[in-house]
């Protein structure tokens, strides 16, 4: 370099220390400021170039036009670039007369003159890319500005020193460069406008950081306005900025699919390669060894072709963070953890060694320590920034990992088969979107650890090497052994986890099947028995809460002590191996502060193979459900067909999956362009999967299917989407009033509307909650009239709504007559009164056709059709007639219909026997897919309403809204909460664990500051005395410190454990004695998330975010005193600090709180949604809004990224004004040690900056756990708020408790009762007034909401009365415990429901009965054979709900259940559409006569079955309208004569 600068007028060396270091007054030499100094700008930009142009190319945003900011830019680019070149002029001037300039005046001009023609070129090109602010252009001017700062400073002093300016020219041309750089450097930091064709800002609230500038994105202050905003209002959702473009699920899925299919292709052609090969000969194979297995398509590969590249960036920026916290120990070093890699402590940072130095040699020049302070400073500012920018990228991607997983699992749910759906519960399917997607969300952070840890882990060890040698193996020893141990604890924590999932998860799915039959519970007095089985699985999983904890509060031991043992043992190794070997401040602090950088990557190790090991089950998950049997889309050929027909099957054989037998079998139909064609059989003959193998979705063997035009289906179980009614009818189309109107006239909805609160816009629950099971059928019907179809597929529409109802429905919408008419209709029903309007009928037998043709014809034929007819319908005509006539010529028919409008079953006034004759089993369901699946995290379905809701339409009508929006909460938690869990961990608990703190971080600072005074020992004398000494106190208060912890944490988890139980039970017992119209307003889903999501927090989480925050609240503290100790001026930066940081700490926490609760409300409904769709999957295909359904899914989870990414903008926005505090912190304890340093030693000096170094992350994460802990102590609120509703009367009264055998007589008698649903409603029953004796059987009838199920729930006190009173054998029921009454009655319900467990459990919860009793029951109500078939017997397992025994089996449990009981007093709410006639009759007789002597109270549906009953009671209104015995009625000719009239009973 020397050559370079000549022996011309510079003639100076390159470098030369005397000038530059040892020196009060340093500079460089003339020759480093014109070569090396004035590159150093050039080179950035050369070397940045390539990759930003490549950057820029693939990342256009449009131009943006030419504004004055630019044209200024430019000018000053063009001025820089001219002065370059006059000083290169000059140059050649001075060659020419002559004198012979250095090279180095011609090779600098020239290198800058051409970069800032460069820069300039820039400027426009990045305009014309639509880049608003450059982060390259920003850096380039600011290191022009720096390395010009120099000779700025040495031109002045050297022309003051010789009292003239020695070159004018060059002199003039570098200060005007300078005020150009200058200017350059503040332009850049304005930004541009934004790009012209830009989406014209259409958006209310975009995303700031794109339009941010680069200094603005470096530090997050775009983000400081919502900070601001977010402390002064609670932020709604309205107040969140939409998503980037790239950001979004529609962008991010796509690309992630198309990796994915890629995947799918390589595998196909794999196999298609390796298919050939399969008839080599079996020498070959011999020879290839065994072939190769199967290659599946990985989604591994997928997601890294998908976010590869963001991860690269991620690891740009981990790596250069790494490199700056090991800039040079011996320089300085500073090192913030990130948050989550610490579990306790921070670690202690070496402070400058050269300090140190500095400290210790008086003579040194005192800029030198200035120059130490700032460059720590700006150490830490730097690594600050860039773990900000890799944190945000990282975490960014995580969420996109989340995005695109949940995108995937939802596409390919809509398009599995159903043998694929059957084999998993809808729960499963939705675990995979919430748990699994949310583990690769978890990972992302710690991916980059796999290669950051190694590297960390070599680079301390090297340095630590050269600080102490050889004995620096004996603590590295110490740690490597140290890892396996962690690593057992981790295996150990990792099964107890795994066995305690199984346990929660057993615990959520019983509460989940507890509040579903909560009604049952309540009627049968079963609840002690459930509530022991819970208190018995929480019991254990608190058990292994307990040990988990323990096992924690031991690695917490080890983790404080890791560092203090192994620095120890170094230390003795260093200080007994060599008796030369002398301790100093410089080494003790260097080596300490190096062992604790080393100690966080061994300690993450663990943690980051146990995040892999859990990542990697759920990519096997999600890979095993992404490689699952989809629907064949060409099952169904759509395009051609044989001109006439709609519908054509040739010789097709079906079956539900592969492994089945066939459903159908040799199936020829011709369905002509709009016939009607009803399809008759038996119950399980496959009628429904007829219907199902014409939509494609069972698996065809053989044969061909044709259907030409578009489709609309109708199910068995109407599926309705938790929206407004109109949103259901209307299913994505747009809104035609007249055709609207007319869908809702034919389907007979006007009458419901007028009767719902909000009319159309209505809201329906989930699943249809707040409508009736007719409703919900006509609803769907509505939609299929609506979608105006050309084919519409029909199946049992008929059976859920009333007879009145079904044949208005047949005539307006289906019939020849009807809406429909002129479409091709295939129509299963069971109503054959409806069979001689079809054009013809297709008769099934065990899954083919046994017949088929037009009525007449079928019926001359005397085949099995005719027979079946003959059988159920003997006088068939007459009655018919008779019963349609009736109908008809009621004059309110419209009042005949709302009569459906709110009855929850198929009510009274039915044609007559025969359109039951065989009842379609409504409820069957074709798959055995659990819809009711329940998974974590995800709302449970609610359950099926009783009669009691149909009160909540008149509730609702005061609402308009069904059930409440569950509410984010707002603002801080109230204090009281947190009373509220010290009170439940135990009082004395919470201050032992306070006390123990104080306790550790006070011999945490003892033992530093013994290791300080040690460390100047040294200086009293060449070698050290009192060695020994010196590390036995040292290692006492250590190990002390250690052990203090460990007892905190042992503390800690008790107190949470206790917590967790007290919180529990409270929830447990109050939900169990709610009464029954708690459960009908609340959805179940929500009841449950308390079991599932909060008692987890309250379990799991709490306990450790209090731990961490006590920890680093305690440090922070430390700190301050040990700084303040050693520098007492620093008490003057004290407060300024202290109001920066309590500001950004208010506006985070009102912000970040806020935003978290968003995030957790607007998660649920994405799985909501997700469990809805894929219960409803074959709708969606059908009508072939798959796509729409799609882009809801899409929204619904850009909802919930809105809220998560400033969440994670907030966390980067908090470190860096926290971390900016703390590094300030450093920056004064650096320069106070500099300015008293005659009056400090180099200990304290080394312990009050190692402390600073600290702080920033104690700081750090102190406000992160506070407002963790906020956030999570919301749980206990929610908790409380559910263990303090109100609760039913008390199950047992002691002192009034009724005699053993009571009721002997059975005698039921109301005294002017009246009863309301809740408080506020109108009363359902009126001064009633009756008495049935003991012995008499009574049949109660009346139109729907008359009152008939409320007298029944009142008799169990399900309702309490408003006045009145209720005697049963002279004894009020009113006086005694509810258990002591409802034990003693007995009830068949309606919906039989049964509870997963052994059928014995079901039976008998108690355990009450013996062996014979229970075979007896089964005996007598027909299930012997069945059960005794099982191979299980009594201990037969019934799965959730029952679904693996039939409706008509359930039914007949519930039955043997009152058979077993064997009370006076038996209620019988008769099912209705459930069941066949057979078991029907079954029920009848069993009752007639195992009933005899009791009383019986039937609420009849059909009237044939109480025609024989002693009396009738006929309800209106909720008063007694008749009341006598069925022939007296007959005779009077009132209300009872009519409704037998129209059942053609009359």
């Amino acid at each position: 370099m020397d050559t370079l600068c000549g022996s011309g007028e510079l003639g100076s060396k390159f470098w030369d220390s005397n000038l530059s270091v040892h020196t009060d007054n340093p500079d460089l030499t003339p020759c480093f400021q014109n070569s090396l100094l004035a590159w150093v700008p050039c080179i950035y930009l050369w070397v940045a170039l390539p990759c930003y142009l490549l950057y820029l190319r693939y990342h256009g945003r449009g131009y943006i036009i030419l504004s004055h900011l630019s044209r200024l830019k430019t000018v000053l680019g063009v001025l820089l670039w001219c002065v370059s070149w006059a000083d290169l002029f000059y140059s050649f001037h001075g060659l020419v007369h002559g004198r012979a300039p250095a090279p180095v005046f011609f090779i600098t001009p020239l290198v800058v003159g051409i970069t800032m023609l460069l820069a300039t070129l820039l400027i426009q090109y990045e305009r014309l890319q639509g880049v608003q602010s450059s982060g390259v252009l920003i850096i380039f001017w600011f290191l022009c500005v720096v390395c010009d700062i120099i000779p700025f400073r040495s031109k002045i002093l050297s022309a003051k020193a010789e009292g003239e300016i020695s070159d004018p020219f060059r002199f003039t041309t570098f200060y005007i460069h300078f005020a150009l750089v200058l200017c350059a450097l503040i332009l850049a930091c304005f930004r541009e406008k934004p790009p012209f064709f830009s989406t014209k800002n259409v958006d209310p609230n975009p995303y700031p950081e794109t339009s941010a500038g680069f200094l603005s994105r470096l530090f997050f202050w775009w983000f400081t306005k919502m900070a601001i905003y977010g402390y002064r209002h609670p932020l709604e959702e309205k107040d969140l900025w939409s998503l980037k473009e790239e950001d979004r699920s529609q962008m991010v899925v796509q690309q992630l699919l198309e990796a994915w299919r890629k995947q799918e292709k390589q595998t196909a052609r794999h196999k298609a390669a390796a298919a050939p090969g399969k008839n080599a000969s079996s020498e070959d194979e011999v020879l290839l060894g065994a072939q190769p297995r199967p290659r599946k398509p990985s989604f591994l590969r997928a997601l890294l072709a998908t976010f590869g590249s963001s991860f690269l960036i991620s690891a740009c920026f981990k790596l250069i963070q790494d490199l700056l916290s090991f800039i040079n120990p011996q320089l300085l070093r500073s090192v913030h953890p990130p948050a989550h890699y610490t579990l306790l402590t921070s670690p202690l940072s070496p402070p400058h060694s050269v300090l140190i130095r500095f400290i210790s040699n008086p003579t040194a020049p005192s800029w030198w320590g200035f120059l130490v302070a700032g460059l720590m400073f700006l150490c830490s500012m730097m690594q600050s920034l860039i773990l900000q920018q890799y944190y945000q990228c990282i975490f960014v991607t995580g969420l996109k990992f989340r995005t695109g997983i949940i995108g995937v699992i939802y596409r390919k749910a809509l398009v599995i088969t159903n043998s694929v759906k059957r084999a998993s519960t809808v729960g499963e399917i939705v675990n995979l979107m919430s748990v699994d997607a949310q583990r690769f969300m978890d990972l992302a952070p710690f991916l980059n650890l796999l290669w950051s840890a190694p590297l960390q882990i070599i680079l301390a060890i090297y340095f630590l090497w050269q600080n102490l040698g050889p004995s620096v193996l004996a603590g590295v020893a110490l740690m490597v052994l140290l890892i396996p141990l962690n690593g057992a604890v981790a295996v150990k924590m990792r099964a107890f986890q795994v066995k305690q999932m199984k346990l929660k998860d057993s615990r959520i799915k019983l509460m989940s099947e507890i509040l579903n039959g909560i009604k049952v519970l309540k009627l049968y007095a079963w609840e002690p028995s459930f509530l022991k089985q819970v208190e018995g699985i929480r019991q254990g999983e608190l058990q292994l809460l307990r040990t988990a904890a323990y096992l924690h509060a031991i690695s917490t031991f080890t983790w404080m002590c890791t560092p203090f043992l192994v620095t120890l043992i170094t230390l003795w190794v260093y200080v007994y191996v060599d008796p030369n070997n002398v301790l100093d401040a410089e080494k003790a602090f260097v080596s300490v502060s190096l062992f604790d950088i080393l100690r966080l990557p061994l300690n993450m190790l663990p943690q980051l193979i146990s995040n892999l090991t859990q990542a990697s089950v759920s990519l096997k998950r999600i890979q095993q459900f992404l490689t699952q049997d989809e629907l064949d889309p060409q099952c169904v050929e759509r395009k051609t067909i044989s001109p006439g027909y709609a519908i054509t099957i040739h010789s097709g054989t079906f079956t539900w999956a592969q492994d089945l037998p066939p459903t159908l079998h040799s199936l020829d139909i011709q369905v002509p362009k709009g016939a009607l064609v009803a399809v008759v059989g038996p119950v399980g003959c496959g009628k429904s999967s007829l219907v199902s193998a014409l939509l494609g979705e069972m698996e065809k063997l053989e044969g061909k299917v044709h259907m030409k035009g578009s489709v609309a289906y109708v199910p068995q179980q109407a599926w309705i989407q938790n929206c407004t009614l109109q949103e259901n009818v209307l299913f994505g189309q747009a809104l035609n009033p007249k055709r609207y109107q007319q869908a809702l006239e034919a389907c007979a909805l006007l009458a419901d509307l007028e009767m719902l609160p909000g009319g159309d816009q209505t809201e329906i629950g989930e699943k249809g909650i707040n409508l009736s099971g007719g409703q919900r059928q006509r609803v769907s019907l509505a939609r299929a009239v609506y979608s105006d179809a050309d084919i519409f597929l029909l199946d049992d529409p008929l059976s859920a709504v009333d007879s009145h109802v079904a044949k208005h429905i047949f005539d307006h919408v289906i019939g020849p007559e009807g809406v429909l008419a002129g479409k091709t209709r295939v129509l299963v029903t069971h109503g054959i009164s409806f069979l001689p309007q079809t054009d013809f009928i297709i008769v099934l037998a065990d899954g083919q056709v046994s017949e088929m043709g037009p009525y007449p014809a079928l019926l001359q034929r005397n085949g099995s059709f005719a027979n079946f007819l003959h059988n159920y319908a003997p006088d068939e005509d007459q009655h018919l007639e008779d019963s349609w006539i009736a109908l008809e010529g009621a004059e309110d028919n419209e009042a005949l219909l709302i009569e459906d409008t709110l009855s929850n079953h198929t009510d009274l006034t039915d044609s007559d026997p025969v359109t039951y004759a065989v009842q379609k089993q409504f409820m069957r369901q074709l798959s055995a897919l659990s819809s009711d699946g329940e998974g974590q995290g995800q709302p449970a379905p609610r359950r099926r309403l009783g009669p009691s809701e149909k009160v909540r339409v008149t509730e609702a009508k005061a609402h308009g809204v069904l059930t409440q929006k569950e509410k984010a909460e707002i603002g801080t938690v109230e204090l009281s909460v947190f009373r509220d869990y010290a009170k439940a961990v135990g009082l004395c608990t919470t201050l032992a664990i306070c006390l123990l703190y104080v306790g550790q971080s006070a011999a945490a600072i003892g033992a530093n500051v013994w290791l300080s005074a040690w460390t100047n020992d040294a200086m009293v004398d060449n070698r050290q005395n009192s060695t020994s000494l010196r590390l036995g106190v040292y290692a006492t208060l250590g190990i002390l410190q250690g052990l203090l912890v460990m007892l905190s944490a042992m503390a800690m988890a008790a107190g949470g454990i206790q917590a967790a139980r007290v919180l529990h039970q409270a929830l447990l017992h109050n939900k169990i004695r709610s009464p029954q119209s708690f459960f009908d307003t609340t959805p179940s889903g929500r009841i449950l998330n308390r079991f599932s999501k909060d008692i987890y927090i309250i379990d799991e989480l709490l306990a450790p975010v209090i731990l961490m925050l006590l920890n680093s609240f305690f440090n922070a503290i430390s700190t301050l005193v040990v700084i303040v100790a050693s520098t007492p001026l620093f008490t003057v930066v004290i407060l300024p600090l202290a109001v920066l940081y309590t500001l950004v700490q208010r506006f985070y926490v009102a912000t970040s709180r806020q935003l978290k609760r968003l995030e957790s409300v607007s998660r649920s409904p994405i799985y909501s949604h997700f469990s809805e769709t894929v219960t409803g999957a074959s709708v969606i295909r059908a009508y072939n809004r798959s796509r729409d359904f799609e882009a809801i899914s899409d929204t619904k989870v850009d909802a919930n990224q809105k809220s998560c990414y400033p969440y994670i903008i907030s966390n980067r926005w908090l470190s860096v004004g926290v971390e900016f505090v703390g590094n300030c912190v450093v920056l004064f304890a650096a320069l106070f040690a500099v300015i008293g340093r005659s009056s400090l030693n180099p200990g304290l000096v080394g312990l009050s900056v190692s402390y600073s170094l600290q702080v920033t992350f104690a700081l750090n994460w102190m406000i992160r756990m506070m407002s963790d802990l906020e956030s999570n102590i919301v749980a206990v609120e929610r908790v409380k708020e559910y263990s303090k509703t109100e609760t039913e009367a008390p199950w047992v009264v002691e002192g009034s408790r009724p005699p053993k055998g009571w009721p002997p007589r059975g005698e039921v008698e109301f005294r002017n009762y009246s009863v309301r649903y809740r408080p506020g409603l109108d009363l359902v029953l009126r001064d009633l007034s009756l008495q049935v004796h003991g012995g008499e059987k009574v049949g109660i009838v009346g139109r729907t909401g008359a009152g008939k199920s409320s007298m029944t729930l009142c008799l169990f006190r399900i309702l309490e009365a408003a006045k009145g009173e209720i005697l049963i054998d002279g004894l009020n029921v009113a006086d005694i415990g509810l258990h002591d009454l409802r034990s003693q009655l007995t009830i068949i319900p309606q919906d039989p429901i049964l509870f997963s467990g052994t059928l014995r459990m079901n039976l008998d919860p108690f355990g009450r009965y013996s062996e014979e009793d229970i075979w007896q029951a089964l005996e007598l109500s027909h299930l012997h054979t069945f059960v005794s078939s099982q191979p299980a017997g009594l201990d037969f397992q019934c799965s959730e709900g029952g679904e693996n025994l039939s409706v008509g089996q359930r039914q007949l449990v519930c039955l043997a259940r009152a058979l077993l009981r064997k009370s006076r007093i038996l209620v019988l709410d008769e099912a209705t559409a459930a069941i066949d006639l057979e078991t029907d009759n079954l029920i009848q007789a069993t009752i007639r006569t195992q009933f005899d002597t009791c009383t019986v109270l039937t609420i009849a549906h059909r009237l044939n079955t109480i025609m024989d009953y002693t009396r009738v009671l006929v309800l209106d209104k909720g008063v007694v309208a008749e009341f006598d015995s069925p022939a007296n009625l007959i005779a009077a000719r009132g209300i009872f004569y009519g409704m037998a009239r129209d059942a053609g009973l009359a």
